[in-house]
């Protein structure tokens, strides 16, 4: 089964991530940031990737360590859930709208971390939540998943229009990559027959 448990503790967080990449996107957050959640909520159900969250931050400093953390630990918990990444589909592609926001997002599960981040975020604050942890949560997860990401704007002007399209289209995107593909369920997805 494709599941996966991280715990990272420091001095300035302590999280628990769990995934199951064959779930049907329940999902159950809890990182003390009420609009992260919520993006993340959005994140596991447009995936079909059940996801637990547990996170204990300094968020009497700011949500930045919060966020970046469970970046990380999902990125790490998605590397281990896929193992070989034999027979998925490694690539992803989605075109969002929500209403006034398009966000474009394509991936590759590629295990060579590369951020392109083309995203106009209107206000510095959606509620208490620093627009530009979006981008620090994306670098993180990217990075410790080994992902390929590219995520753009196309347009948009409300706030949480765009940042929700952006986490629902790289949802959608993982959706089909992290499928098992049924013509090459046996096979890497990779003439260097690795990943």
């Amino acid at each position: 089964m494709r599941i996966a448990t991280v715990t990272r503790k420091t001095n300035e967080t302590d999280i628990s991530v769990e995934v199951n990449l064959d779930g049907t996107g329940v999902y159950d957050m809890n990182t003390g940031v009420g609009f992260f959640d919520h993006m993340l909520d959005q994140l596991a159900r447009h995936s079909l990737i059940d996801i637990t969250v547990r996170a204990t931050g300094d968020l009497h400093i700011d949500d930045h360590h919060t966020v970046e953390d469970v970046g990380i630990a999902l990125g790490q918990a998605l590397t281990q859930a896929l193992g070989d990444k034999k027979g998925i589909r490694r690539y992803g592609e989605c075109h969002l709208p929500m209403d006034d926001a398009q966000v474009r997002c394509a991936l590759d599960l590629s295990a060579r971390p590369f951020l392109v981040w083309n995203m106009e975020i209107t206000t510095q604050k959606i509620a208490t939540f620093d627009t530009e942890l979006v981008r620090e949560f994306f670098q993180a997860f990217a990075t410790h998943g080994g992902i390929t990401l590219h995520i753009d704007q196309l347009h948009g002007f409300n706030s949480h229009h765009i940042v929700e399209a952006a986490f629902k289209a790289v949802a959608r995107a993982l959706r089909f990559a992290v499928e098992k593909d049924p013509r090459k369920a046996d096979a890497i997805p990779s003439t260097k027959g690795a990943l």
